[in-house]
Order: C-alpha cells, then structure tokens, then sequence
C-alpha cells in the first residue's frame, strides 16, 4: 500500500533558510514541498492554491507574526502547523495559539545542527500529519477548580505527554488549588524548553512549578517537570518522596520517557499513585502505566476526541492500562473525585 505523501508549504522570511528547510525535507519520499512563502500574507495566499496538509511557520516575521498568524488562520483555515523557531517563549505563544508542535532553529550555523533540525523537523512534520486541529482547543475550557480535602491521603499525581501535551498539560494543571497532592510531569521536549516550559507554568497556576532536579522533594503544592535530556525517576527515602533525574540512553526514543516516570512511581508509590497519560505520538507510557495499574494505582487516559494527536493514550487503553477514559476537560474533575473518596 503506498503511503500518502505529505505535501508542505514553508513559511519563513529568510530565503537562504526557506531553501535550507525546502532541500532538507524534500529528501524523504514521503514529503513533497509544494510552496514556500516570504510571510504570512505570501502564505494565506498560497495555502488556498495549494491546499497543503501541513506547514511550517516562522514565528518572528515582518509585516504580521507568526503568533498573530495563528489566531486569524486557524478559525478559518485548520491546518497542523509546525513552528520553527529559536529557542524562547514565543514558542509556548505559538503552542496556545493552536501549533502542533515546534522545531528550534540552530544556535549556529553548523551542518551538524542543520542536519539534526531537518531530521527533527521530517518526524515532527509526520506527525503533525495526523494530527487534529481546530476543535481541541475548546476541550481546554473549564471553569471548575479540583477541590482537594483536608484529610486526603497521601497522594502522588504523575502526568506523560507529548505532541499537543504543552497545552493540555497546563490544562489540568491550572485547576490545581495550592494544596494539591504532589505531581510529576514528563513532557517530550528538549532541553531549556522544560525549564522555560516550567517557568510559564508558575506564572499561570496556583501550585508551584519547577523544572526538576535530583533530590527535589515531592510535596503537596509542587509540580516537578522532568528537563530534557533527563529521565526523571521517583524515589523513596524514609517517608518522604524525591525526584532522581538520569543522563541515560533512550527509552522508546524518548529523553525524558514517561515509561521510565511511571515505573518507578508504580514500584515506589503503588496505590497512593493516580497516573494520567495524555495526547502524544507513539507508545510511551503505555506499559509503565500497565504498571502502575497492576500496582493498585488509579489510571486515566485523554480519549481520542479530546487528543491532538491519539497514539499514546491509544496504546495505553489497548493494552489495558487505562482504568477511566475521558476528554481532557473532564480529567481534573475526576482526579477531585478520587482524592474526596479517600
């Protein structure tokens, strides 16, 4: 059966990066550049000649932004975008205003660095491919806040994403009243983003957020981030809860890997534990939250209306490791419930 090829339109103001990216990603069979654009103008127009199915987007443009490009096209044009863009918060900008996901440009001009963007950027653009736009940006609006008891018992919440999860993540997490049980985060991502990623989220929501560091005590009020490059692993010691985060090989392809988060919080937390695995390309987490079920711990999986992108939390219910399946506007009013059953 012959795959579909992906057909993309490019969107940068640079002409030498246009060509660059154009060259780049034209070498994979499966991907045919159709267009490229000088701004986001250039672009309107050649998305509606073109028809692409996904496109890449600058984010620092003249004449209009790339952030500000979004918010007008995407209501009338739903099309997966991917930004590439240097390193800093314009990207979380672009996120919340409906981007698939992001590529960072490279600090330098090396072949090295070019050669693993274009690389990043042929994965990133198929998944994007698949991915779903327009509709779930509505599923992050809710007004109620979880009510944690005064009694609840000690409780660790441990969070997996990856593609759409920047913004789903913050989804759940901004329901979050200051004396909520402790949390723990593994998102796909790079490092500086996780801490940058971090920072963005202690300015938005009650509970504290940090990226993690090795000996970080897991505490009601705290939401820990695994950093990129990182594997972060939960850890026992007397009666309190740490973090430990490992340089280490790949796991699933991944540096943090949600497997490796989930499994130790299954061998050190067992049914103290809620486990949610959230939107994301792939298969990581699903066992590590097969795990943490079979340890009595209370699991739950975004579904597949909800998702950006159904893989992970796909994976995850296949096999039986999700307990409850709900939207994600629905995923921090059920974690209220568990914790007011005691």
């Amino acid at each position: 059966m012959l795959k579909k090829i992906i057909k993309v339109l490019i969107v940068d103001d640079s002409v030498i990066f246009r060509e660059t990216l154009s060259r780049g990603i034209s070498k994979d069979p499966n991907i045919m550049v159709v267009a490229t654009a000088v701004d986001p103008f250039d672009a309107r127009d050649k998305l509606l000649q073109y028809e692409p199915d996904v496109m890449t987007l600058d984010v620092e443009m003249p004449k209009m932004n790339g952030i500000e490009f979004l918010k007008r096209l995407l209501p009338q044009y739903p099309i997966p975008v991917v930004v590439v863009s240097s390193t800093n918060m314009n990207v979380f900008d672009a996120l919340k205003a409906g981007a698939v996901d992001y590529v960072a440009k490279p600090s330098s001009g090396s072949t090295t660095n070019v050669d693993g963007l274009i690389n990043e950027l042929i994965v990133k653009i198929k998944i994007a491919s698949t991915s779903k736009v327009g509709h779930v940006k509505n599923n992050l609006v809710t007004s109620e806040t979880v009510n944690v008891p005064s009694d609840a018992r000690k409780m660790i919440i441990a969070i997996g994403a990856s593609t759409g999860g920047t913004e789903a993540i913050f989804g759940i997490i901004k329901q979050f009243p200051p004396n909520m049980p402790g949390v723990v985060i593994v998102q796909h991502m790079p490092p500086v983003f996780t801490k940058m990623y971090a920072e963005r989220l202690n300015n938005s929501c009650a509970m504290e957020v940090k990226e993690a560091q090795t000996g970080d005590l897991i505490i009601n009020g705290r939401v820990l981030i695994a950093p990129g490059g990182f594997h972060m692993k939960v850890k026992k010691i007397n009666d309190k809860y740490i973090v430990e985060c490992v340089k280490s090989e790949l796991v699933n392809g991944h540096c943090p890997s949600v497997d490796v988060l989930f499994n130790s919080v299954a061998d050190c937390v067992g049914k103290n534990a809620i486990g949610v695995i959230l939107t994301g390309m792939g298969y990581d987490g699903a066992k590590g939250l097969l795990n943490m079920r079979k340890k009595g711990a209370i699991t739950i999986g975004q579904d597949e209306q909800s998702c950006v992108v159904y893989g992970m939390p796909k994976v995850a219910y296949d096999i039986g490791a999700v307990e409850k399946q709900a939207r994600l506007d629905e995923i921090s009013k059920i974690i209220s419930l568990i914790l007011n059953k005691g």
